[in-house]
């Protein structure tokens, strides 16, 4: 089967009722702040959901409809594909659409219209191509290391996909690498296959700035919506132990991420974090046409030198948009009004809708 084909889905749109649009998504990651973001900007709004998970978006009264599934994957069968259609849904991606629908599921078979560019994801989901868009924009990078017999300084290890910190591991040797290999396996947490696509970097030592943007591919024009930080377990809990104790742990820490708080970078780094966010977009528009489009977020580094050093990015909506739901100081600064990265998805759906662009968003 062949990818989905954009003049197909163009075709789904021009059928679409235009004064009855709803924005939909899978109920997860940052469903809530999607789905929201929908309603204060007029659109009906639904959540394809797994049962027994549907409580936050009852609770918060987020979702017009609930199109319920025995599993995530499940968006992508025909039924609710259908379903979806004759709702004239446009789909949000996030980070759990793309990981419980599969990539290639979202590539080949799903044949509903998606706000920005599908083919971005999987720029984002292999590390060569992510490490290829971040470094062609001029951005830069942690050094990285083609093999684990090479490691000569301290190197942060991840896997592929979007695991949210999962299995991630820093080590000093390749002897370190190899005992922490087996004991990420012996947790389940990587297989074999995932061991083999191991990347490999040095490991920048600076504070950490997710770094989150808009492209309005309607308006050419980046926008800042806001930073977070994250919380890491079990490191953040190891790193509350005294440096004495610490070295007598039986304790391998780990990166998964369990939350997020907003946080502000000194004013005097906005022009890099905006420099930043320019060239990606400019790389992104001559790698994989149309490009960028909508959100995106830059993981970087802070280091003694005051220099951005991004090592992860996001081709869509990040989970730490949610530490801003109700918009962030940037937000606040550029609109004068509450603007969630959600919302501001559903505002630019608006504004395509008002001026017959739709076609330039969705894919």
């Amino acid at each position: 089967m062949g990818k989905v084909n954009k003049d197909d889905i163009l075709d789904m749109l021009e059928k679409y009722d235009k004064e009855d649009i709803t924005i939909a998504t899978l109920g997860s990651h940052t469903a809530l702040h999607i789905l929201r973001g929908a309603k204060q900007e007029g659109f009906r709004t639904a959540v394809v959901c797994e049962k027994g998970r549907e409580v936050p978006y009852e609770r918060f009264g987020v979702a017009d409809e609930f199109i319920f599934v025995d599993e995530f994957k499940d968006i992508v069968n025909e039924d609710v594909q259908e379903q979806l259609r004759n709702m004239n849904a446009i789909v949000v991606p996030h980070g759990s659409f793309v990981a419980y629908a599969g990539l290639s599921n979202v590539e080949d078979k799903f044949n509903v219209p998606m706000f920005g560019n599908r083919d971005i994801l999987r720029w984002e989901a292999e590390r060569d191509k992510e490490r290829k868009m971040i470094t062609d924009a001029g951005i830069r990078m942690p050094y990285k290391f083609d093999k684990p017999e090479d490691i000569d300084r301290t190197v942060m290890v991840k896997f592929p996909g979007a695991r949210g910190g999962l299995g991630y591991f820093v080590a000093g040797s390749f002897d370190e690498y190899n005992q922490k290999i087996d004991e990420m396996k012996e947790r389940g947490w990587i297989n074999d296959d995932d061991a083999k696509q191991a990347h490999i970097e040095e490991y920048v030592c600076g504070c950490n700035y997710c770094i989150h943007y808009f492209y309005s591919a309607l308006n050419d024009e980046v926008e800042l919506l806001g930073m977070d930080s994250r919380f890491e377990s079990s490191i953040d809990g190891i790193c509350r132990i005294p440096a004495k104790d610490q070295m007598e742990l039986n304790m391998s820490p780990s990166y998964v991420i369990s939350g997020n708080h907003p946080v502000v970078i000194r004013e005097s780094l906005l022009g890099q974090v905006f420099a930043n966010g320019d060239k990606l977009v400019e790389a992104a528009k001559k790698l994989v046409k149309p490009g960028m489009n909508g959100p995106f977020c830059l993981q970087c580094l802070c280091n003694d030198d005051l220099e951005l050093v991004v090592f992860e990015m996001s081709a869509r909506i990040d989970g730490g948009t949610n530490s801003f739901m109700n918009g962030s100081p940037y937000t606040f600064v550029k609109f004068e009004e509450e603007m969630s990265a959600g919302r501001r998805i559903s505002r630019e759906i608006k504004n395509a809708i008002k001026s017959d662009r739709l076609g330039v968003i969705i894919t």
